[in-house]
């Protein structure tokens, strides 16, 4: 995973990562945020939405360097812009498999949407998909949590 030198936008303390499997036994790549309880605890953030970058993987479903580095720019742009305007919180990365999720909390569709064509409008258009749900106990959330593999 990739840190950039922003340290309030991924922050290696905040965040950790982990290896899982698919349901077809390939390897994912889990990466998971500690620090949401401001978010969590407010019961406007309660819609999950989901962004997924489908892409041509190598043999093991990973993606190949030019498209990983395009998936950390706009990466970096999506936290950026939801650093400035707080209205959503992105709690987890998952890649492998031939796509990449980016999983958000968000108050609101509506801006999210708004937000998210305004952090990637200098880039080509992206293979993107755009998914949300009413998760208001964040049980996606806890269940990539268990990922985590703690180091006591």
């Amino acid at each position: 995973m990739h840190f950039n030198n922003n340290k309030t936008l991924m922050d290696k303390d905040s965040w950790w990562t982990a290896p899982a499997e698919s349901e077809d036994g390939r390897l994912i790549m889990v990466t998971g945020r500690r620090d949401v309880e401001k978010f969590r605890s407010n019961p406007r953030f309660n819609i999950r939405i989901e962004v997924t970058w489908k892409y041509e993987g190598d043999a093991s479903g990973m993606p190949d360097t030019a498209t990983s580095e395009m998936m950390e720019q706009v990466q970096e742009a999506l936290q950026t812009a939801f650093h400035k305007d707080p209205v959503a919180i992105l709690t987890g990365i998952f890649t492998g498999d031939g796509k990449r999720d980016w999983v958000f909390y968000s108050l609101s569709t509506h801006i999210f949407g708004k937000k998210l064509n305004e952090a990637l409008a200098s880039f080509p258009l992206l293979p993107l998909t755009v998914y949300c749900e009413n998760d208001p106990a964040w049980e996606e959330y806890d269940e990539m949590s268990q990922a985590e593999i703690k180091m006591d």
